[in-house]
Parts: structure tokens; C-alpha cells; sequence
């Protein structure tokens, strides 16, 4: 394994891989209040009823956006929000319960699916299928994460518990793998049948193995998790596993499963936590080395992932390079590796808020993108960027998320299989 090298900041040559540190009063005082205002994007923009959160909303609104399209996965993050805030007071264990049950009752009886598999956008109220997207089996996957989380945090609730097994226990993982031995589609249309792209390559996808080999009812087979290819990228003296540039593909799976100190049983034996700490620091050289082009990067200025841009969604970030950087900074992409590197990342966080305060810095804690240089700030959040930043913040602070989940027995079993500890 090559040693970390250290950045021109000052830090040390090798960043301790434990997730947790000794946080200082004013930066565990900073994650209290970006946590919380991340939280409130969670419980102000779901509807009540049926517990479906919007996928976007306006960064400084306490009222229910306009918007009426919701997210499957920014609804499972937003079931793990709601168990931080009952652990964290902000909320009372009684109110996530309601929301909890009303959730996993509207997926278990009401929602429109097949196979188990369920629609990526749909519309708040209804969950009427939306914009003629499609059964996606990693925001079904997302989403099943957060009601995982929601049992085992509410564990010996017969309600909660029977919802979560029906909705779990109805995922055809099977189908979704349309003839292939090992390897998921990405979803299906009722219009077209099946995407003809899998989940093939690293990606953000190991939740998604993960969850399908721990299925109670149809698992996949333990090879499903080692068919998909590992390509590796060097850059800054870092050698990591990475099969696409954002930094997020990095982070969503690690929200819920707790790698640390394990590894592959079969060889090389990967170990998956300490490779986000190395494309983390990559990611920030990269930032850095980038500052003669786009002089708004730093090294407490940086990150680059899936974001709004001023000419609308990118899937931008590195490394490798991508063409289409413009200098932008998306703020979750520091937020989301809080639990891998926080020696970089809460310095990143805290110096973005001083630097551009309220321009940044709203109800629903930072927007999703800006640029440091021209002005531009989008006014908007995305609740997958809230959601990681929030259960990356909580992860650090007390791993809670990752204990959760893990104690979940089905998760258990597939994470024996797969790996030492």
C-alpha cells in the first residue's frame, strides 16, 4: 500500500484511517448546526402523508417548495435524517416514528412498483411516476438503505419491522438481473423493458450488491459482488480503485456500510474504506492542482462532483480529468468524505462558510454548487448532496449510522461472507 503523501497544508504524511478524531469545540459545534440545518431539508420538504421527500428544493425556504417531484433515494436518505435528529434531540422519537411508519407504510401498500423495484422520480403526494423515468434499482437500493436503518433504529416495532420485511423481501433481485448470472441491470421502462447498461464497474454500487446478496427472500450469489471490474486510477501519489471521476461514487455506499478495518476475502483483498480516504485526498490534489486554471481553488476551497452547474446538472469531477470543469465548487463533495478524511474536509467546510457565509451558507446548510470567482450561487440543494453530508457529519462524529445498519442480521451475514475483519 503506498503511504500517503503529505499536502502542502502541513499534514502529517499518513492520515490515521479511523473515521472518528477529537473534534475541537468549535468544529463539533459547526457539524451540530450544518447537521441540523441539513435535517430540516429532510423533514420540511417530505409530505407528510406519504413521507416522500423532494428531490431539490430552494437552499433558504422553511415552506414546501413549488416542486412536486420526489426522489426514492432522497427518501431513504431522508429516513436515516429523521433517526440522527430523534438520537440528537432535534426532533422527538414519537414524531420520526410517525413519519417513519408513514413511510414504509405508503412503499409497503401503496407505491406503484414491479417486482419490488420502484420509480426514481415520483410525485410527492401520489407517488404517480414522473417525468417517464425509470424503475431504477440503485434509488430502490437507496431508499431500501434508509428503511433498513429505520428498522433496526426503531428495532422491536412489530409495524415498522412488518413493513420493512414486506418491502425488502419483495425486491426481485433475480429479475433485475435480466439473464445475466451476476451483474443488475441499472433499471427498466413498461415502455422499452430493461436499460441495457448494468451495474458493471465501481461505482457507487456496492450497496447494491451488497443488500441484493443479503436478500431474505432471492439473493444473489456472493460472486455478483467481485464480477463487476475495478479499474484503478494514480494521481498526487495516490493508487485507488475508481471506475468513474465524481467523488460521490465514493461515498453513497459507505453512508450505510461500515468498511472499516475489513477487507475482501479474496484477493487483493480491497480494503474499501481505506480506498475513499485515498480518492478523497486525491480529489483535493486535484482540486489544487488545478488552482492556475481556476485560481477559486485551494487547498480549504476545493471539491467537484455530480452538481448543478450554471448551465444545468453535471456529472463533473476527477480525478481524471474531465472537460467539462469550470471552476465551480459543490461543497458535498468535502461534506460527504467527513468520515473518511476530516483532516481535509471539516478545514474545507469551515473555511468555504467563513469565506462566503450567507451567499453559501442557508436554511438547508450549504447550496449545492457555487463558483468562488464570478458570483455565481446556485439556489438551490439536491437532497442526495444534504443527505451524504449529513450522515457523513454523523458518521464522523459518533459512527451511530453505521451501527444501525450493520446490526441489521441479513447485512451481517453478507458482509461475513464477503470479508474479514
Amino acid at each position: 500500500m503506498l503511504s500517503r503523501r503529505a499536502f502542502v497544508a502541513g499534514l502529517p504524511a499518513a492520515l490515521s484511517a479511523a473515521p472518528r478524531r477529537r473534534l475541537t469545540k468549535e468544529e463539533d459545534a459547526f457539524l451540530e448546526d450544518l447537521s441540523h440545518r441539513c435535517f430540516q431539508f429532510f423533514w420540511e420538504q417530505a409530505d407528510e402523508n406519504t413521507g416522500l421527500v423532494r428531490d431539490r428544493s430552494l437552499a433558504d425556504s422553511g415552506a414546501p417548495d413549488k416542486r412536486t417531484i420526489a426522489s426514492s433515494a432522497a427518501t431513504g436518505f431522508g429516513l436515516t435524517a429523521i433517526c440522527i435528529a430523534a438520537e440528537r434531540g432535534w426532533i422527538s422519537r414519537d414524531q420520526t416514528r410517525r413519519r417513519t411508519a408513514a413511510t414504509l407504510r405508503f412503499y409497503a401498500e401503496k407505491s406503484l412498483h414491479e417486482h419490488g423495484w420502484f420509480y426514481h422520480f415520483v410525485d410527492t403526494a401520489t407517488g404517480e411516476r414522473r417525468w417517464n423515468c425509470e424503475l431504477s434499482s440503485i434509488d430502490t437500493i437507496l431508499l431500501l438503505a434508509g428503511i433498513i436503518t429505520a428498522r433496526q433504529y426503531f428495532g422491536g416495532d412489530a409495524e415498522i419491522d412488518g413493513w420493512a420485511r414486506k418491502i425488502w423481501s419483495r425486491i426481485d433481485f433475480h429479475w433485475m438481473l435480466n439473464g445475466d448470472p451476476n451483474l443488475l441491470a441499472m433499471g427498466w421502462r413498461p415502455e422499452s423493458g430493461f436499460i441495457k447498461s448494468r451495474w458493471d464497474h465501481h461505482c457507487e454500487l456496492g450497496i447494491l450488491y451488497l443488500l441484493g446478496i443479503a436478500s431474505p427472500t432471492n439473493p444473489l450469489p456472493a460472486e455478483s459482488w467481485y464480477a463487476w471490474a475495478r479499474p484503478t486510477v494514480t494521481y498526487g501519489g495516490y493508487a485507488y480503485i475508481s471506475g468513474a471521476p465524481p467523488l460521490f461514487v465514493h461515498q453513497y455506499s459507505q453512508g450505510w456500510i461500515d468498511f472499516r478495518g475489513r477487507r475482501e476475502k479474496r484477493p487483493p483483498g480491497t480494503d474499501w474504506f481505506d480506498n475513499s480516504v485515498k480518492a478523497t485526498l486525491a480529489h483535493r490534489q486535484f482540486c489544487i492542482d488545478l488552482h492556475g486554471k481556476f485560481p477559486g481553488y485551494s487547498e480549504n476551497v476545493w471539491g467537484i462532483t455530480a452538481s448543478d452547474s450554471a448551465k444545468g446538472y453535471v456529472a463533473w469531477g476527477g480525478p481524471p480529468a474531465t472537460n467539462n470543469i469550470d471552476g465551480s465548487v459543490v461543497p458535498c463533495a468535502a461534506g460527504g468524505s467527513l468520515m473518511f478524511a476530516p483532516e481535509v474536509c471539516l478545514p474545507a467546510l469551515l473555511e468555504m462558510r467563513r469565506q462566503f457565509g450567507q451567499r453559501i451558507y442557508k436554511r438547508y446548510g450549504f447550496v449545492d454548487a457555487f463558483h468562488p470567482v464570478n458570483g455565481w450561487t446556485n439556489p438551490d440543494v439536491i437532497g442526495l448532496d444534504v443527505g451524504i453530508t449529513l450522515i457523513a457529519a454523523e458518521n464522523l462524529r459518533t459512527g451511530n449510522v453505521w451501527r444501525w445498519f450493520g446490526k441489521n442480521p441479513g447485512v451481517k451475514r453478507a458482509m461475513s461472507g464477503l470479508f474479514t475483519s
